[in-house]
């Protein structure tokens, strides 16, 4: 790692961060630099919230929105009023190598990013769906109940795109023009929810059955302005430091194994499934 070619000023490079597998933040610092080229689409023009475990997995973490203390002036904030804490907020906004390796070097395992961009913020550009399983449902259950919604999805003339959320389930995202409100993305969703819970008794679609042992929920509220996701490349704070990775289609109906998905897999691999997902934002039909 060239400390030259970087404005970051790196700090406990040896420490471990992942205990199982014996992964040192270095690690951590290199796997973000290696997946910035794919990530950093993701991650421009949104506020982000962070989840920091200085100490390792192992101790207790905490999720950030705020700018942490000492931020570089070179690091790129916007502050934005949040209705739940009652106060601005000044995120960060990754819009550059520097700054991901800055957030690297601050030990910010997860990234995760809202569902709009900082220049039309009342308007989504994603549906988004959590597709959730409840033991002893399993991954193959999870992939079924995917399909399914994509299947259902194409049936009214959406394209969808999947990732590994990292941990037990998978997100279904469909890229979409920036003319709705978070109230319409959320009641589609839900409403997508409730016709596949007609037709599968393994699907739920309401909080309230998202616990039922052996189902597998599809999560609409997420669907909200303060809500986030999990961003596609990011890490997350599991043993086996899984990648929350973008999948082809085709790949779900394998009997793929998320974990596999991890620190060292992710940077291999040749394809990139989401690479043209901005390049054609469909139009949602709400009622």
């Amino acid at each position: 790692m060239d400390k030259k070619l970087t404005k970051v000023n790196f700090t406990n490079l040896s420490k471990i961060l992942f205990p199982q597998l014996q992964i040192k933040k270095a690690q951590l610092i290199e796997y973000y630099i290696k997946i910035a080229p794919k990530m950093l689409v993701f991650l421009a023009n949104r506020p982000l919230a962070l989840t920091r475990f200085p100490d390792g997995i192992e101790k207790e973490g905490f999720y950030e929105k705020d700018a942490p203390q000492g931020t570089p002036s070179w690091v790129k904030t916007v502050s934005i009023y949040s209705d739940t804490a009652k106060r601005e907020v000044n995120y960060v906004i990754c819009d550059q190598l520097d700054t991901l390796i800055w957030l690297a070097n601050l030990v910010a395992i997860e990234i995760h990013i809202p569902f709009f961009k900082l220049d039309s913020p009342k308007e989504p550009d994603f549906l988004f769906f959590d597709v959730d399983p409840e033991p002893p449902a399993s991954y193959e259950n999870t992939a079924q109940v995917a399909l399914l919604l994509k299947e259902k999805l194409e049936q009214k003339g959406l394209k969808s795109y999947v990732k590994t959320s990292g941990k037990k389930g998978l997100h279904i995202l469909v890229p979409i023009k920036r003319e709705n409100s978070f109230r319409q993305t959320r009641e589609f969703a839900h409403t997508i929810g409730k016709e596949l819970a007609k037709e599968s008794e393994i699907i739920v679609s309401e909080a309230a059955d998202s616990k039922k042992p052996g189902t597998v929920y599809i999560d609409y509220p997420q669907n909200s302005h303060g809500k986030t996701m999990i961003c596609p490349y990011s890490l997350r704070a599991t043993q086996e430091a899984t990648v929350s990775t973008p999948l082809e289609w085709d790949e779900v109906k394998k009997r793929i194994k998320p974990p596999e998905f991890n620190i060292f897999s992710v940077t291999a691999r040749k394809t990139e499934p989401w690479k043209h997902i901005f390049e054609n934002p469909q139009k949602l039909k709400v009622g």
